[in-house]
């Protein structure tokens, strides 16, 4: 009798400009059966152009860079690598640079203080099609979509469908996800998500996301 084949893991790519940074990480996930580390970086130069060659599930990025942005290898990556998510892990945070992140394409933006457990869960859930927001970066992309100006009569033109699609979208589920609880089509529930964006006048799930969970704690 044959042994049953392995899940497939997740293949993961680190671009981090510490040198100690990157053998940490390598250290701490390389232990995990789930997770695969195909390869690492430390510019952006390097960081893009491992991308677009090894295709990874997950690139693990990191703001400071010698040559550049994590913000602007963000861009690059998923331009040259559509598929690929990117999870960004760092140091620090401001209004500006969880906003600059969003609109870079990111899945999800962590900071550096997550426990190793909560890391490889966060890697999992952006590999599987989910956003992932750090707690602390939460308060200030809530504060940014709330600057922007009442989101009320936006989230008042959405049909009872696109309402149900985003309240799924809220919390965390997958496009899959979404259509096999609403009994949809993978396309259609994309569909109904591009209408909820330009209602809402946002291109990224978080902000969505944020905009569905400010008006629920009014």
């Amino acid at each position: 009798m044959n042994a049953p084949k392995p899940a497939s893991r997740i293949t993961l790519m680190l671009v981090d400009d510490s040198e100690v940074v990157r053998a940490g990480l390598r250290a701490l996930l390389g232990i995990e059966p789930t997770l695969e580390i195909v390869g690492d970086a430390s510019s952006v130069a390097t960081g893009v152009e491992l991308a677009a060659r090894l295709k990874p599930n997950v690139v693990l990025l990191d703001i400071q860079l010698p040559d550049g942005t994590g913000f602007e290898a963000c861009r690059q990556i998923l331009k040259r690598s559509p598929e690929t998510r990117v999870l960004v892990l760092t140091s620090g945070v401001s209004d500006a640079m969880v906003d600059e992140a969003i609109r870079s394409g990111a899945n999800g933006y962590l900071l550096k203080e997550i426990d190793g457990r909560g890391l490889v869960n966060a890697i999992r859930d952006v590999a599987a099609g989910k956003s992932i927001l750090d707690p602390a970066v939460t308060a200030r992309v809530m504060q940014l979509v709330k600057s922007g100006g009442s989101n009320r009569d936006a989230l008042a033109s959405l049909s009872p469908q696109e309402k149900k699609v985003l309240a799924l979208i809220a919390e965390g589920c997958t496009n899959k996800e979404v259509g096999v609880k609403l009994g949809l089509s993978e396309k259609t529930v994309k569909n109904y998500l591009s209408t909820v964006f330009e209602k809402l006048h946002v291109s990224r799930r978080a902000e969505a996301a944020v905009i569905y969970a400010q008006d629920k704690q009014r």
